[in-house]
Order: structure tokens, then C-alpha cells, then sequence
């Protein structure tokens, strides 16, 4: 993100410099010089300390604990809003002894979801040395269970 703005501020201390002896050595020339100087600064460190949204820090969170995360069984408490388009799923599970109760914001990742029953076990990953940080899906993971039939439903095409 700097390198962009060096050539740009490499110019304007040649044209400064150039300018000749005399104009460095007035205050005026001075002055734009530390200004020039001052500019680019903190350009560069208004460039170098803006980050990620929150938006891919939480992406990246997801990719790097289906990466590397430890799964554990647990169980979905709940779906908000609903269970079948929810943006929220809750979810329990336990390690050595503590029960965690989480919830992972799952409206980005919609098309991962398939059919979504509340009753039905899952597969959590979670973070070996923070095991409150954990997901149940991801762009490249998913720990729920698909379900293909809706309630009642199922085994009814083979009767027929």
C-alpha cells in the first residue's frame, strides 16, 4: 500500500531540492520540505495501519479454524430466526468439563447450510488454545448435518 505513494513523494523532494540552494535555505523552503516530508509520512502510516474489515477478519477466522481447528462433537440449541433460513445458529458443546454455548452469524454462508434440523448433532471446531472460538461452518468445512427429507418425509419415495 506505501510502495505506491513513494514515487510520488520521491518526486516532490527532487523538484524541492531542485529548486536550488537558495530556496532550501529560506524558511519557506524549509517549511514546504518538512511538510513534503510530513505528508508522506503520514500517508504512509494512515496506509500501513488500516486493516481488514470486519467482515474478512471474520472470514479469515472461519478459513483458519476449519484449517486447523480440533472438531468436537455438539449439539444446535437453536436457529434465529428460523430453521429454514436462519442467520444464527446456537450451539453447545463441552471440553474437559466446560460446557460452551456459542452462536456463529451464518448469513454470508447461506448456500453452505443445505437443510438445517435443531434436533440432529454436530461437528464443531474450535480453537485448541481458546476453545471458546469455534465455528460449525465454513467456506470449506461444514460440521452440520445434511438432511435431505424434511420432517415426515422421509422414506416416502421408496414406498412409491
Amino acid at each position: 500500500m506505501v510502495l505506491p505513494l513513494l514515487p510520488s513523494a520521491i518526486r516532490i523532494l527532487r523538484h524541492l531540492l531542485h529548486l536550488g540552494s537558495t530556496a532550501l535555505g529560506s524558511a519557506t523552503g524549509i517549511g514546504c520540505t518538512v511538510a513534503a516530508v510530513a505528508s508522506v509520512g503520514a500517508a504512509a502510516y494512515w496506509l500501513a495501519r488500516r486493516g481488514p474489515s470486519p467482515e474478512e477478519r471474520e472470514r479469515a477466522r472461519r478459513l483458519r479454524l476449519a484449517a486447523v481447528g480440533r472438531i468436537i462433537d455438539g449439539t444446535v440449541t437453536d436457529a434465529l430466526p428460523a430453521e429454514r433460513d436462519p442467520e444464527t445458529i446456537l450451539y453447545e458443546y463441552r471440553i474437559g468439563g466446560v460446557t460452551y454455548e456459542c452462536g456463529q452469524d451464518v448469513s454470508q454462508l447461506r448456500q453452505y447450510l443445505g437443510e438445517l434440523r435443531v434436533d440432529l448433532p454436530v461437528q464443531v471446531r474450535y480453537d485448541p488454545y481458546n476453545p471458546a472460538n469455534s465455528i460449525v461452518v465454513a467456506e470449506s468445512w461444514n460440521g452440520l448435518w445434511h438432511w435431505d427429507h424434511p420432517v415426515g418425509t422421509a422414506g416416502k419415495e421408496e414406498a412409491q
